[in-house]
């Protein structure tokens, strides 16, 4: 649930990104967003979840390196980036508690 929240708002969000960044950057975190939540679906339907959680773990670095060159090219203010950066990292602890399981 907590994952798709976050699609939700980086979907708006990316939608408020200028033109030309929306076929680049925009469209980058929004494949990583995907990416994540598609290999965290995947984890749940199979008896080896390592290999999907592992892939979601990538994916989830891939978002946070997008957003943060969005945050320094200033598509995203400070405190968007603030609230992105609180819900990675509760999610990544939600996904390492997960790997450990």
């Amino acid at each position: 649930m907590k994952t798709e929240a976050l699609m939700v708002w980086l979907l708006a969000h990316t939608a408020k990104y200028p033109k030309y960044e929306r076929f680049r950057l925009a469209k980058e975190l929004e494949t990583a967003i995907f990416n994540f939540h598609r290999c965290l679906l995947h984890a749940t339907k199979v008896a080896d979840r390592s290999q999907f959680l592992k892939k979601a773990d990538i994916h989830l670095l891939e978002l946070r390196t997008y957003m943060r060159i969005a945050n320094s090219l200033k598509y995203t203010s400070d405190d968007q980036y603030g609230f992105f950066a609180e819900s990675c990292t509760e999610i990544g602890k939600l996904l390492g508690g997960w790997l450990k399981s």
